[in-house]
């Protein structure tokens, strides 16, 4: 007779509840797709993701192979980051936005600012505590808040108020439970902007609601047009509520160098340092060295490759303009952000445009709920893959859907 495996009428669950709450990632998602559609032998023009098609500039990749090649880099890092790095970060604020920083307590090296976005959840919130997010938004904002065990609510934002949060339309009982305000300018999805007097506002809510300001800036060098995106610590005492994430992956193309920084209040870098000093063991020395040359010298191949993204966008804008939508060229980031056609919803849509055309773009829904209706393109890829894409545009005869439209 055979032995009959018997198994626990109640057996638990060998992952975490909290995982239940979080949907797959979006760009894995998308990775995915595209992978599928290439298997099938599609050409796919990948306008989705954000990640810099041009290469790191040599004279950083240069810098690394010289420390890479330095024994004393081949050690344990400095938890925080090494002092020249932290250095470098505060002379670069100083020069780029007029905000002086102590480097030994108030910047902290990160592995691209994304890991200390997850990370300021944990250092911040307690169970329960309230996140008030953007939404449409970096999906990491509503993730890293249920990790850690608090409540995202989100901010609706809409076009009409040109992406910013109505802080004065949230309720006071959430206002109350809330811990954390996080806000990104320029955006990510939206590509909106903000200047110094919506940060004024958002820092006087803050510390009229005793909250916790994390501003990602990661796009603060990618702007357009005369528009240069401000640091929230230009706002007066700033500092006392407010703890700042920047990036080297936009404007110096090292998405894949994993580096990054945060900024701001001391007490609030240290309790983050306390999280990342118990989990990670720091940015690879040599990575930081390379971090340095970019910082210090950098300047020029930020403005060559804003030069890119201006062509790139205005020729993406023109050719969706004369398609039929009405669009006006984004300030900042290298995305452009448009509704969907009337018939559609932002994942059919997306599906539409890779089914019937190979082409590859990130639904609106995918950012939050506030981004139905919408489908994010990116211009990190190369000039002629861009053209390939309006040949295929052009081919969908989108128009006739705008027509439909008016009637």
């Amino acid at each position: 007779m055979k032995q009959m495996l018997k198994t626990k009428p109640n057996q638990r669950s060998r992952t975490a509840k909290r995982l239940d709450r979080i949907p797959p990632y979006l760009f894995a998602e998308l990775d995915k797709k595209k992978a599928k559609f290439l298997e099938r032998g599609v050409d796919v023009v990948s306008l989705a993701i954000g990640d810099p098609d041009n290469p790191t500039p040599d004279f950083i990749i240069n810098k690394f192979k010289e420390a890479l090649s330095n024994p004393s880099t081949h050690h344990y890092p400095p938890y925080e980051g090494t002092l020249d790095f932290k250095r470098a970060v505060g002379e670069f604020y100083e020069r780029r936005f007029g905000v002086k920083l102590d480097p030994e307590k108030e910047v902290l090296a990160l592995i691209g600012s994304k890991e200390g976005i997850a990370h300021s959840f944990l250092a911040f919130v307690n169970e329960g505590d309230i996140v008030l997010v953007p939404d449409p938004g970096y999906p990491v904002y509503n993730v890293g808040a249920i990790m850690a065990g608090a409540e995202p609510y989100p901010m609706p934002l809409h076009e009409k108020n040109c992406y910013l949060p109505s802080f004065e339309k949230i309720d006071k009982n959430i206002i109350s439970k809330a811990k954390l305000l996080y806000l990104n300018y320029p955006s990510n999805p939206t590509t909106a902007v903000a200047g110094l007097e919506f940060l004024e506002e958002a820092v006087s809510f803050a510390k009229k609601h005793d909250l916790i300001i994390c501003y990602d800036n990661a796009y603060s060098e990618i702007t357009f047009d005369g528009y240069i995106a401000p640091s929230i610590l230009q706002v007066k005492d700033a500092k006392d509520i407010a703890i700042e994430f920047n990036s080297l992956s936009k404007p110096y193309n090292m998405t894949g160098w994993r580096l990054g920084y945060a900024v701001g209040n001391k007490e609030m870098i240290k309790a983050l340092g306390t999280i990342k000093n118990n989990v990670d063991s720091g940015v690879f020395t040599a990575i930081q060295v390379a971090g340095i040359e970019a910082l210090k010298k950098g300047d020029n191949v930020v403005s060559r490759m804003k030069s890119i993204y201006i062509r790139r966008r205005d020729r993406l804008v023109k050719v969706l303009n004369e398609i039929g939508w009405k669009l006006k060229a984004p300030k900042a980031t290298f995305y452009v952000w448009a509704p969907v056609p009337k018939g559609y919803d932002s994942t059919s849509f997306a599906s539409y445009l890779l089914e019937e055309s190979g082409i590859l773009v990130a639904p609106g829904v995918g950012y939050g709920k506030s981004g139905e209706g919408y489908f994010r393109i990116s211009i990190t890829a190369p000039d002629e893959r861009i053209e390939e894409a309006v040949k295929r545009l052009h081919k969908l005869d989108l128009s006739s859907k705008f027509e439909q439209e008016k009637h």
